[in-house]
Protein backbone atom coordinates (compact mmCIF):
# COMPACT_ATOMS: atom_id res chain seq x y z
CA UNK A 1 0.00 0.00 0.00
CA UNK A 2 1.31 3.14 -0.48
CA UNK A 3 1.96 5.76 1.88
CA UNK A 4 1.95 9.66 2.01
CA UNK A 5 3.75 12.58 4.30
CA UNK A 6 1.39 13.98 6.42
CA UNK A 7 1.83 17.49 7.48
CA UNK A 8 0.06 20.74 10.03
CA UNK A 9 -0.43 23.96 8.44
CA UNK A 10 2.35 25.13 10.25
CA UNK A 11 4.75 22.63 8.07
CA UNK A 12 5.09 20.44 10.92
CA UNK A 13 5.48 16.39 10.03
CA UNK A 14 2.24 14.44 11.42
CA UNK A 15 2.99 11.30 10.52
CA UNK A 16 1.82 9.49 7.29
CA UNK A 17 -1.57 8.33 5.48
CA UNK A 18 -2.04 5.10 4.07
CA UNK A 19 -3.61 5.34 0.63
CA UNK A 20 -5.67 3.33 -1.74
CA UNK A 21 -3.73 1.00 -3.85
CA UNK A 22 -6.03 0.91 -6.27
CA UNK A 23 -6.19 4.56 -7.20
CA UNK A 24 -2.64 5.89 -6.12
CA UNK A 25 -0.53 2.45 -7.09
CA UNK A 26 -1.33 2.25 -10.44
CA UNK A 27 0.69 1.95 -13.49
CA UNK A 28 1.65 4.63 -15.36
CA UNK A 29 -0.90 4.68 -18.86
CA UNK A 30 0.65 6.90 -21.34
CA UNK A 31 -1.95 6.59 -24.36
CA UNK A 32 -4.72 7.55 -21.67
CA UNK A 33 -2.41 11.03 -20.08
CA UNK A 34 -1.97 11.43 -23.80
CA UNK A 35 -5.75 11.45 -25.18
CA UNK A 36 -6.94 13.30 -22.01
CA UNK A 37 -4.44 15.77 -21.99
CA UNK A 38 -4.72 16.85 -26.06
CA UNK A 39 -8.69 16.63 -24.93
CA UNK A 40 -8.41 18.98 -22.25
CA UNK A 41 -6.72 21.54 -23.95
CA UNK A 42 -9.13 21.03 -27.33
CA UNK A 43 -11.64 21.53 -24.95
CA UNK A 44 -10.43 24.80 -23.67
CA UNK A 45 -10.46 26.73 -26.94
CA UNK A 46 -12.82 28.69 -27.50
CA UNK A 47 -12.66 28.17 -31.29
CA UNK A 48 -14.42 32.08 -32.03
CA UNK A 49 -11.36 32.78 -34.70
CA UNK A 50 -12.94 34.35 -37.75
CA UNK A 51 -11.71 35.71 -41.52
CA UNK A 52 -13.53 37.58 -44.28
CA UNK A 53 -13.56 35.76 -47.33
CA UNK A 54 -13.51 37.82 -50.70
CA UNK A 55 -17.96 37.25 -50.06
CA UNK A 56 -17.79 38.73 -46.80
CA UNK A 57 -15.85 41.77 -47.63
CA UNK A 58 -17.23 45.55 -48.46
CA UNK A 59 -17.12 46.78 -51.92
CA UNK A 60 -15.22 44.88 -54.91
CA UNK A 61 -18.44 45.34 -57.53
CA UNK A 62 -17.04 47.00 -60.01
CA UNK A 63 -14.31 45.74 -62.15
CA UNK A 64 -11.47 47.56 -61.61
CA UNK A 65 -9.98 47.86 -65.60
CA UNK A 66 -11.29 46.05 -68.49
CA UNK A 67 -10.86 42.84 -69.57
CA UNK A 68 -8.19 43.17 -72.71
CA UNK A 69 -5.81 45.49 -74.21
CA UNK A 70 -4.22 47.00 -70.80
CA UNK A 71 -1.29 45.66 -70.71
CA UNK A 72 -2.35 44.27 -67.35
CA UNK A 73 -3.76 41.10 -65.72
CA UNK A 74 -7.29 40.44 -65.75
CA UNK A 75 -9.12 41.32 -62.52
CA UNK A 76 -12.61 40.83 -61.40
CA UNK A 77 -13.02 42.55 -58.19
CA UNK A 78 -10.45 44.49 -55.67
CA UNK A 79 -11.11 42.16 -52.94
CA UNK A 80 -9.69 39.33 -54.14
CA UNK A 81 -7.10 37.64 -51.72
CA UNK A 82 -4.20 38.96 -53.73
CA UNK A 83 -5.20 42.75 -53.48
CA UNK A 84 -4.26 44.96 -50.32
CA UNK A 85 -8.07 45.04 -48.44
CA UNK A 86 -9.02 41.73 -49.96
CA UNK A 87 -10.83 38.67 -48.52
CA UNK A 88 -8.37 36.07 -46.70
CA UNK A 89 -7.94 32.40 -48.59
CA UNK A 90 -8.41 29.65 -46.70
CA UNK A 91 -9.01 31.57 -43.24
CA UNK A 92 -10.19 30.52 -39.72
CA UNK A 93 -13.96 30.10 -39.57
CA UNK A 94 -15.73 29.37 -36.40
CA UNK A 95 -15.83 25.59 -34.94
CA UNK A 96 -15.83 23.64 -32.44
CA UNK A 97 -13.08 21.72 -30.80
CA UNK A 98 -14.50 19.71 -28.28
CA UNK A 99 -13.77 15.99 -28.07
CA UNK A 100 -14.98 13.57 -26.33
CA UNK A 101 -13.38 11.11 -23.99
CA UNK A 102 -14.30 7.66 -22.47
CA UNK A 103 -15.45 7.72 -18.86
CA UNK A 104 -12.49 4.92 -18.10
CA UNK A 105 -9.92 6.30 -19.70
CA UNK A 106 -10.43 9.72 -17.71
CA UNK A 107 -10.46 8.11 -14.65
CA UNK A 108 -7.69 5.78 -15.77
CA UNK A 109 -5.52 9.02 -16.57
CA UNK A 110 -6.39 10.81 -13.49
CA UNK A 111 -5.01 7.86 -11.20
CA UNK A 112 -1.70 7.10 -13.50
CA UNK A 113 -0.87 10.51 -12.62
CA UNK A 114 -1.65 10.91 -8.84
CA UNK A 115 0.49 7.32 -8.61
CA UNK A 116 3.26 8.95 -10.41
CA UNK A 117 2.65 12.15 -7.95
CA UNK A 118 2.92 9.63 -4.81
CA UNK A 119 6.11 7.16 -6.11
CA UNK A 120 7.68 11.04 -7.13
CA UNK A 121 7.08 11.74 -3.63
CA UNK A 122 5.82 14.77 -4.50
CA UNK A 123 2.68 14.85 -3.46
CA UNK A 124 1.58 15.97 0.23
CA UNK A 125 -1.44 15.68 2.69
CA UNK A 126 -1.62 18.86 5.09
CA UNK A 127 -3.90 19.61 7.27
CA UNK A 128 -5.40 23.15 9.27
CA UNK A 129 -6.24 25.03 6.05
CA UNK A 130 -9.44 26.06 8.02
CA UNK A 131 -7.01 27.90 10.26
CA UNK A 132 -6.71 30.71 7.62
CA UNK A 133 -9.81 33.13 8.95
CA UNK A 134 -8.69 35.79 5.90
CA UNK A 135 -6.65 35.64 2.92
CA UNK A 136 -3.18 35.72 3.64
CA UNK A 137 -0.15 34.76 0.93
CA UNK A 138 2.25 35.26 3.77
CA UNK A 139 1.09 32.15 5.60
CA UNK A 140 0.69 29.71 2.19
CA UNK A 141 4.39 30.97 1.44
CA UNK A 142 5.39 30.41 4.86
CA UNK A 143 3.90 26.83 4.28
CA UNK A 144 5.24 26.13 1.04
CA UNK A 145 9.01 27.17 2.38
CA UNK A 146 8.25 24.51 5.70
CA UNK A 147 7.93 21.82 3.11
CA UNK A 148 11.08 22.66 0.48
CA UNK A 149 8.28 23.79 -2.18
CA UNK A 150 9.79 26.06 -4.93
CA UNK A 151 8.26 24.91 -8.29
CA UNK A 152 5.02 25.44 -9.22
CA UNK A 153 2.54 24.03 -6.74
CA UNK A 154 -1.37 22.78 -6.72
CA UNK A 155 -3.90 23.20 -4.29
CA UNK A 156 -6.44 20.79 -4.05
CA UNK A 157 -9.36 21.68 -1.85
CA UNK A 158 -12.07 20.34 -0.40
CA UNK A 159 -14.68 22.84 -0.93
CA UNK A 160 -15.01 26.57 -2.35
CA UNK A 161 -12.95 27.91 0.66
CA UNK A 162 -12.28 32.00 -0.33
CA UNK A 163 -9.49 32.50 1.67
CA UNK A 164 -7.73 29.74 0.92
CA UNK A 165 -8.26 30.54 -2.89
CA UNK A 166 -7.15 34.31 -2.71
CA UNK A 167 -4.20 33.06 -0.78
CA UNK A 168 -2.49 31.02 -2.94
CA UNK A 169 -3.40 32.94 -5.95
CA UNK A 170 -0.84 35.11 -5.50
CA UNK A 171 2.49 32.84 -5.48
CA UNK A 172 3.67 32.68 -8.89
CA UNK A 173 3.32 29.27 -10.37
CA UNK A 174 0.70 28.58 -7.25
CA UNK A 175 -2.92 27.32 -8.19
CA UNK A 176 -5.69 26.25 -6.17
CA UNK A 177 -8.89 24.27 -7.74
CA UNK A 178 -11.01 22.49 -6.12
CA UNK A 179 -11.48 18.63 -5.70
CA UNK A 180 -14.62 18.59 -8.09
CA UNK A 181 -12.86 20.38 -10.76
CA UNK A 182 -9.51 17.82 -10.10
CA UNK A 183 -8.21 17.30 -14.00
CA UNK A 184 -4.82 15.53 -15.06
CA UNK A 185 -3.75 18.76 -16.87
CA UNK A 186 -3.27 20.63 -13.77
CA UNK A 187 -1.84 17.43 -12.00
CA UNK A 188 0.93 17.21 -14.71
CA UNK A 189 1.65 20.97 -15.37
CA UNK A 190 2.32 21.35 -11.49
CA UNK A 191 5.40 20.08 -9.80
CA UNK A 192 4.48 19.39 -6.52
CA UNK A 193 0.85 18.09 -4.89
CA UNK A 194 -0.70 19.50 -2.02
CA UNK A 195 -4.29 18.09 -0.77
CA UNK A 196 -5.99 17.57 2.28
CA UNK A 197 -7.37 14.97 4.36
CA UNK A 198 -11.15 15.55 3.16
CA UNK A 199 -9.71 15.72 -0.29
CA UNK A 200 -7.97 11.88 0.26
CA UNK A 201 -11.53 10.71 1.33
CA UNK A 202 -13.46 11.95 -2.00
CA UNK A 203 -11.20 11.11 -3.94
CA UNK A 204 -11.34 7.51 -3.13
CA UNK A 205 -14.91 7.71 -2.62
CA UNK A 206 -15.34 9.06 -6.17
CA UNK A 207 -13.18 6.96 -7.81
CA UNK A 208 -13.01 3.41 -6.11
CA UNK A 209 -16.16 2.35 -7.84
Amino acid sequence: MPFVKVYEFSGERAGEMELPAAIFDVPVHMPAIHQVVVAHLANCRQGTHSTKTRGDVSGGGKKPWRQKHTGRARQGSTRSPIWVHGGVAHGPHPRDYHQRINKKVRQLALKSVLSDKVRDDLMSVVKGFDTIDKPSTKAIKNLFTALGLEKKTLVIYHNNAFNVTRSVRNLPGAKCINVASINVYDILNAKNLIVTPEVVAKIEEVYSR
